[in-house]
Order: structure tokens, then C-alpha cells, then sequence
């Protein structure tokens, strides 16, 4: 809970008195969110992966991202900031979803979000799939009413159903839109490429006003530009971030669901959204790590470090607003 006189946080586990491969692997060996009584940004799994159409397995991925964290450290240089000093940030454990009922799983997820973002932290949300990012953002809206959205994925995940199911990883931001949480005059996708159903796909998308920034266009026009573009999108909007790892090129993310060739590379998520570091985050997820299918943990240390990215935006900006700045 943010406080006007906050505590000391408290930060990671000492790498330099306990090995980093030792001990409970909470998200960058940050404590647990019952050692602390509060946080100011939480760290959430979902273990779920009941919405995927193709290859199943992200339900394991949140675990993943806490495992490759464990080399992450405490001074975040591209940022200039000590995110863990500057906020208190702690591994909230996971919510625990019904993975045989998705009505349900969504039901539980966002009733769970309603009582975290209740005590006036941010969430940093580590999927499963990305039918988690309705509820959340449900949740979210709830606070802050619609919100602006990013979202980083190979695909457009606006579309209606899959097999008559309305609640799948393909649809969240088509419900998002239609239940009113999402203000539709910042709306992108970030990393879109490959094949679709057909051009209509691409028509229903424009009408529900998402924007769209293209893998290619990444390449041709670098990340400042496209950072600079996104931020004059979003303005001081209340901003969400939901980032599916399959954005990333199968090169730099292996193991996830639904592969595409020809995504970014890991340096350029990671450098859009340190230029996004003014924009105003109230909650994010990473979605999608299919440890499964990963080698060398490639896809989860580029997971960890996209969420201490956006940890890090958050914590600053909890820092500057209590200073008044």
C-alpha cells in the first residue's frame, strides 16, 4: 500500500552472501509479499493456459520468469534507477485459477486483481496466457476507468471466438473494447506480423481503434522513433502494458505458443519501453512463456528482463510522486 511516510523497502537477497541459485526463487529474489505486509508494486503469477489454440505449457511460465530473475540486479543502468530502493516491490505469489472452467478462471483472476490493486499497488502480472489480460484489465479500469493500451504481441488477439469460446488467448482485447475499459483513442498493437484469417481481420481491428506498429516497422524506423510515436499516441493517459513474449522473434523467444518469424529483437522491446519510461503505468503483464519449448532459458531471461523494465518505470514513478515531483 502506498503510504505518505513509507518504510525503508525492503530489496533483493544479498548475491554477494547468498548464491544467486540458492533459495525459493521469488521474482529477482525480492521478498514475499506476506514478509512485507504491503508493496507498492506487486509481482503476480497466473498459471493458467486453459485459453491457448495451439501449444499449451505458459501455465509453467510465470515459475520460468522467476527462475531466469534470479540474475537480475538491483541497479538498473539503462534506467538510472534502483527500482527495488526506490519502491517496495515484492513477489505477490500466484493466483490460483480453475483450469477447467475459463468462465470461472476469469471470474477468479479479476476478483483476485480487485484485492491487490485494493491496497493501492501495481501490478506486475506473470502469465500464463494472454486470456489473463481481460481480467486484469477489467480490474484495472475499475480504478483508474478505461485505460490506454500496448500491446506488444505478434498477433492482433481482437478477434470474436475460437470454436464459439468468447474468453481465449486470441480475444481478450476485442471483449476489452466491447465492454467499455479501454479508452479506444490510444490503442496499439507493438510487433504485429504474419499471417492472418483474411484482411477483415485488419478492418475489425481499425474500427475498435487500435493502431499498428508492425515487427518491420521496428526494424525500419528503430526504437526511438517508435517510442516517440507511442508516447505522443498515449499522452498522460492511465496506461496498461500487456506484452506477449511471442513478439520477440522465435530467435530471442523460442518457447512460447504461438511462434512467428520475423519479430523483434529483445534489444528493441527492451529499448521501446525505456522510452516509454514518462508514460504513466498503473499495472502489466508478460504473457505467454511456454517454458516447455524453450533451450538455455532464452525466452524466460528475456521475460525477466522485459518485467524489470516496466518495474522499473513503475517504482519511479511511485518515487517521484511521493517526493512531489
Amino acid at each position: 500500500m502506498t503510504t505518505d511516510a513509507p518504510r525503508e523497502p525492503r530489496g533483493p537477497v544479498d548475491s554477494s552472501r547468498i548464491p544467486r541459485y540458492a533459495g525459493p526463487a521469488t521474482f529477482a529474489r525480492l521478498p514475499r509479499l506476506d514478509e512485507v505486509g504491503t508493496a507498492d508494486v506487486a509481482v503476480v503469477g497466473v498459471p493458467f493456459d486453459t485459453g491457448v489454440s495451439y501449444r499449451p505449457g505458459a501455465r509453467f511460465g510465470g515459475n520460468a520468469i522467476r527462475e531466469a530473475s534470479r540474475l537480475l540486479r538491483p541497479y538498473n543502468p539503462a534506467q538510472d534507477a534502483s527500482p527495488f530502493a526506490l519502491a517496495q516491490v515484492a513477489d505477490a505469489g500466484d493466483i490460483a485459477a480453475n483450469p477447467f472452467d475459463i468462465n470461472e478462471a476469469v471470474e477468479t483472476i479479476e476478483a483476485a486483481a480487485d484485492d491487490i490493486l485494493g491496497t493501492g499497488a501495481r501490478m506486475m502480472t506473470l502469465g500464463g496466457d494472454h486470456t489473463i489480460a481481460l481480467p486484469l484489465l477489467r480490474s484495472v479500469a475499475k480504478k483508474h476507468g478505461p485505460v490506454a493500451l500496448l500491446h506488444f504481441d505478434a498477433h492482433l488477439d481482437t478477434w470474436d471466438t475460437y470454436f464459439g469460446a468468447e474468453y481465449t488467448h486470441g480475444t481478450p482485447f476485442r471483449r476489452a473494447v466491447e465492454e467499455g475499459i479501454l479508452d479506444t483513442s490510444a490503442l496499439s498493437h507493438v510487433g504485429t506480423r504474419g499471417p492472418l484469417y483474411g484482411k477483415q481481420d485488419l478492418t475489425d481491428d481499425e474500427k475498435m481503434g487500435f493502431g499498428i506498429v508492425t515487427s518491420a516497422d521496428v526494424y525500419r524506423r528503430g526504437a526511438d522513433e517508435v517510442a516517440d510515436q507511442l508516447r505522443q499516441r498515449i499522452g498522460d493517459r492511465p496506461l496498461y502494458i500487456s506484452i506477449d513474449i511471442d513478439c520477440l522473434d522465435p530467435a530471442h523467444a523460442p518457447g512460447t505458443g504461438t511462434p512467428e518469424a520475423g519479430g523483434m529483437t529483445s534489444r528493441e522491446l527492451l529499448e521501446i519501453l525505456r522510452g516509454l519510461s514518462s508514460c504513466n503505468l498503473v499495472s502489466a503483464d508478460v504473457v505467454e512463456v511456454a517454458p516447455a519449448y524453450d533451450h538455455a532459458e532464452i525466452t524466460a531471461v528475456a521475460a525477466s528482463h522485459t518485467a524489470y523494465e516496466l518495474t522499473t518505470i513503475m517504482s519511479r514513478q511511485i518515487a517521484a510522486a511521493r517526493s512531489g515531483r
